[in-house]
């Protein structure tokens, strides 16, 4: 181990050494005494170059955009012009080119092609211009429910007392949507009673980036999406080799039940059947009006039917089911029987294909029936 020094021993510093030594100052022509931290060269790479140049070019459209229109990168051209408004100059009706020959060279306007900052009119988006993305064009932007509809919606079921089936076929939207607008909007409308802020500016941005349906009460309404898809219900989910005899009618209600015996056919499982008694054209000539306002009576019977059905599912349910309040938590218990399901036609009991699937698609098994019944 080294010998430690002693500071005793060590001089003190007098007031001549302490004294500050004076720092020479740079003495070159130079602007400013600030310099960088880099050393590196600054210099603007191509990609750079080529960005600012779009964006104080053609991409100088969307710092104002057109208000309603989606103002999508495919709707321009490389030149930052609108692509329909240019197809709208060349599609002018002959009547107008006519008119432009015989005015003289003076009164002839110099550009065709509609303003947009003067309000002229815009002609509406088509499907090119909803690509979001110029690399996917597969990919169509759908449209979503203006505030003016879902408004609408709300109204036509809380006040006006209407069902959710006759607001779907009325206005065009789809059952479930309407019981999503009809529950988001009341939430919305508890919030605002209690005083709870809305995220009304971010709504309204995103809404102004996406293609909306309109409403309006002077018109028909525009519809939104089809009401009349089939849902897939999960029976239909296997692939079944049902041998028919050629001598055998095998209509939709029989292959339903090959499915299961309690399936129904697709023209009783669409969402409105409804709307297929009212495009029949009767036999005898009948009025349309008396068979829209029977179809009407027949909605009514069988939406309270299905009421009553519901009430008396829940009414049961809430027998069945014995409820523990805790401290915190509501604890509910509920007794199964095995063979419940069997008793309701199920053919199987409770939890009897749990966790197991189904072997129609798997490698090695006989699928193509071997006899026909």
């Amino acid at each position: 181990m080294p010998p430690r020094i002693n500071r005793n021993a060590l001089p003190s510093p007098t007031s001549a050494q302490l004294a500050p030594v004076p720092i020479p100052r740079c003495q070159c022509p130079c602007p400013s005494q600030s310099r960088f931290f880099s050393s590196t060269p600054h210099h603007e790479t191509r990609q750079r170059q080529q960005m600012f140049r779009w964006l104080n070019g053609p991409g100088s459209v969307f710092r104002n955009p057109l208000p309603g229109a989606t103002n999508y990168l495919n709707a321009y051209d490389a030149r930052g012009r609108l692509i329909r408004l240019q197809l709208a100059a060349k599609t002018k009706p002959k009547d107008e080119d006519e008119d432009l020959e015989d005015m003289s060279d003076e009164e002839k306007p110099k550009n065709t092609t509609p303003n947009i900052a003067s309000g002229e009119p815009i002609p509406p988006e088509t499907a090119d211009d909803l690509m979001p993305f110029p690399l996917n064009r597969q990919f169509r932007s759908q449209a979503v429910l203006s505030e003016e509809l879902k408004d609408e919606i709300y109204n036509r079921v809380t006040q006006q007392g209407k069902s959710v089936r006759v607001v779907s076929a009325e206005l065009g939207v789809e059952m479930r949507r309407v019981g999503a607008v009809v529950r988001l909007k009341s939430v919305e409308k508890e919030w605002v009673d209690k005083g709870r802020p809305l995220a009304t500016s971010y709504a309204r941005a995103v809404l102004a980036m996406l293609p909306q349906t309109p409403f309006s009460s002077i018109t028909s309404p525009t519809p939104h999406e089809s009401i009349s898809d089939l849902p897939v219900h999960r029976d239909t989910l296997r692939q079944i080799f049902h041998p028919v005899s050629e001598s055998r009618q095998f209509t939709r209600v029989d292959a339903g039940k090959v499915f299961h015996h309690t399936l129904l056919p697709a023209d009783e499982r669409i969402p409105h059947p409804e709307l297929v008694e009212m495009a029949k054209v009767q036999p005898d000539g009948g009025n349309r009006q008396e068979r829209i306002l029977r179809v009407r009576e027949q909605m009514r019977i069988e939406d309270a039917e299905r009421e009553e059905k519901e009430q008396t599912r829940r009414e049961r349910e809430e027998r069945a089911t014995t409820r523990v309040m805790g401290a915190r938590w509501e604890f509910r218990f509920k007794d199964i029987d095995v063979e419940s399901g069997v008793r309701e036609g199920k053919g199987v009991g409770v939890g009897a294909r749990y966790g197991v699937p189904y072997q129609d698609r798997k490698r090695g098994q006989i699928k193509i029936p071997t006899r026909v019944e």
